[in-house]
């Protein structure tokens, strides 16, 4: 190499050292290992703890995963009706636990909420008018693949419930978006987040997810989202913006990628819907977003009993996949963390078994068959 060569690859060397993010430790353990968070520079374990099943009465075995090196905690106001806040703010009470854990909330409810202001004004308009946006609405998602069966997966009960209002929202915006007042969507970004601190007892998380399971790119494009994030920012409240989705992720993710100001997004990425995600999480993870896999096991295994049991053919699938004894579930999460480019895959850690089955599969590395 020569030395104008040499003095070039220095400083494009130089310079991305310079936009690198600082790289953030929590509570690590040699029992667990970590990978960055995309841009935050958060060094999170590779399996997080779900807000599910955590509630006052379910929350104590956590300690155990704080001492295998779980470091990320994430909740939502809609977990057990606040209560799974609660619950983490009681396991983390005392400044020295606050310090080993990234705390993540979410702002849930948003999307009833800008459809239900649509829906006000769709009650409005003449049957012709609303017959139209009705069928705008039903070709927007086929025309996207959003039940698309492989990319479209039920996690829980009602989920495809919420795609038709959503979508009938975006058929009307294009029409009417000046119409409806974003001042409610900012007072009540407030409200939820001041009512999650409130309940954790802490003064800021360091991840607020808005919206809450997103099913579509205009869902994300809200532009009081973005402002009111800056301003709770700027108060201390937050330090990154994220979001989540289990409807439509690809699309999701694709525009949480283009909009630029979204740190990270936890969404559904399993060995099912797989193929239809990957190229948006390379894009993504391009531009520096942070990718966390959820609903990485409930192809193979449920909780929800009006969705058990699980078809067949997806559990035979992963046991093709990941050849041995192992319980679907974990070589679902095995499957997943095989995929450099997630950050980590969030697992409902139920009791203690849970616990110790799922934090055990960080930093194993498998050999995958073809399906």
């Amino acid at each position: 190499m020569d030395r104008r060569s040499f003095l070039a690859t220095t400083a494009l060397a130089a310079a991305a050292a310079a936009q690198a993010p600082k790289q953030e430790w929590r509570n690590k353990q040699s029992t667990m290992s970590y990978r960055q968070l995309g841009r935050t520079g958060l060094m999170i374990s590779e399996v997080v703890s779900g807000g599910d099943p955590i509630t006052l009465q379910n929350y104590e075995h956590l300690n155990v995963a704080l001492e295998l090196g779980l470091n990320y905690l994430d909740m939502a106001p809609a977990y057990n009706r606040g209560d799974t806040e609660r619950a983490y703010g009681k396991l983390i009470a005392g400044s020295s636990k606050r310090d080993k854990v990234f705390l993540t909330t979410k702002v849930s409810g948003l999307q009833s909420l800008r459809n239900n202001l649509y829906k006000q004004l769709f009650d409005s308009l003449p049957g012709d008018k609303q017959a139209a946006i009705r069928k705008r609405a039903t070709d927007l998602i086929a025309e996207r693949g959003t039940m698309k069966p492989g990319y479209f997966i039920d996690y829980y009960p009602g989920q495809r419930n919420q795609v038709p209002p959503a979508f009938l929202s975006n058929a009307m915006a294009r029409d009417y978006a000046q119409k409806v007042d974003g001042r409610q969507v900012r007072d009540y970004i407030v409200k939820s987040v001041e009512g999650s601190l409130q309940r954790v007892g802490v003064d800021h998380f360091d991840i607020l997810m808005c919206p809450h399971g997103a099913c579509c790119e205009e869902e994300l494009a809200i532009p009081e989202i973005h402002e009111t994030f800056l301003s709770l920012r700027q108060a201390g409240k937050v330090r990154f913006l994220g979001l989540t989705s289990h409807t439509g992720p690809g699309e999701v993710l694709r525009k949480a990628a283009e909009l630029g100001y979204y740190d990270c997004m936890m969404h559904a990425y399993n060995y099912v819907n797989g193929g239809y995600v990957e190229h948006a999480i390379q894009q993504a993870t391009a531009k520096g977003m942070g990718i966390i896999g959820m609903k990485v096991a409930m192809p193979a295994a449920t909780h929800h009993k009006a969705l058990q049991p699980v078809p067949q053919w997806r559990v035979d699938m992963i046991h093709r996949i990941v050849p041995g004894e192992m319980k679907p579930p974990l070589k679902a999460y095995l499957w997943a963390l095989q995929n450099p480019r997630i950050s980590a895959v969030i697992s409902n850690l139920w009791d203690e078994t849970h616990v110790r089955e799922n934090l055990g599969l960080a930093g194993r590395k498998v050999e995958f068959a073809p399906a």
